[in-house]
């Protein structure tokens, strides 16, 4: 299988913070066009086709590459040597047996850690290198509480404490410990929908999905909305929150029986918080 990567990024500088880092209140300013427009190719890399039904991430730590197949029917990741793509494993066995995967949403390293999300058992897992350092073994399953509404997203802030997008509309985000229980939740939803914020919280939560990313080498952490043109930022070390809104505005959506049914675009399907800069992949 050959894969040319073709997507545009757009680069938010983090200094955009230090305007408001003394008052941590919440900013929301609206954007005519991105700050800077990057296209990206990248090489073709031949790949065994039968691994993979959708690769849906790209995760590098050191000398090796997490891929996740997000409609796996035998393994939800798949492990290779970087750069030059030697297969070397695959993990995240699909079923419902104990230390089975049964769905993927995201996957993510840490050191020599890689952290899988399995959304349907609500479950985070952990797999180290083997002693042959070719492959990973599962060593930690994170169960997540039942009052946490469906886990779509991860990010870990530190060695004891996960953050996760809050489902249920009552705010944006929770923090959850390592042993999957609920130490409190954070945040707003910044929307100027108000009668939905009042009457429809978890449609306008189903609505607002977002992708998440953290840097705790500057407290950043980033959230993207999957419909509409929201891009949130989160200084965690002083509390500012920035909003940016494109274009394409707000998420927007229909409540029909609860739910938050789309009916605006496609937005955001990726973000990454580095040590200069936030970069968001966008359809539009």
């Amino acid at each position: 299988m050959y894969f040319i990567i073709k997507i545009h990024i757009i680069a938010l500088s983090v200094f955009l913070l230090s305007s408001c880092a003394s008052k941590p209140t919440e900013a929301s300013v609206a954007y005519g066009d991105f700050l800077q427009t990057i296209a990206l190719k990248g090489t073709t890399v031949p790949v065994d086709t039968a691994l993979f039904r959708y690769p849906f991430r790209i995760r590098v730590q050191g000398d090796k590459v997490a891929v996740m197949d997000l409609h796996s029917t035998d393994h939800f990741c798949h492990l290779f040597h970087y750069p030059d793509f030697r297969y070397l494993a695959s993990l995240g066995k699909r079923g419902e047996a104990p230390g089975e995967v049964l769905s993927s949403e995201n996957i993510r390293w840490n050191g020599e850690f890689l952290w899988l999300l399995d959304t349907v058992k609500s479950e985070i897992n952990r797999y180290g290198v083997s002693l042959s350092g070719d492959s990973l073994s599962r060593q930690e399953a994170v169960k997540i509480d039942e009052e946490v509404l469906r886990t779509l997203d991860f990010v870990q802030y530190d060695d004891s404490t996960f953050i996760i997008p809050d489902y249920s509309g009552d705010s944006r985000f929770c923090l959850i410990n390592r042993k999957g229980h609920l130490l409190r939740k954070t945040g707003t939803i910044p929307t100027g929908n108000t009668d939905a914020l009042l009457n429809a919280r978890p449609a306008l939560a189903q609505a607002w999905r977002s992708f998440i990313d953290y840097n705790p080498r500057n407290g950043v952490l980033a959230a993207v909305t999957q419909l509409g043109e929201v891009l949130e930022v989160y200084n965690l070390k002083d509390s500012t929150h920035v909003v940016r809104i494109g274009p394409h505005g707000e998420p927007e959506f229909k409540v029909a029986e609860g739910y938050g049914i789309p009916t605006g675009i496609m937005g955001f399907s990726d973000v990454q918080v580095t040590d200069k800069a936030i970069y968001a992949v966008f359809h539009g």
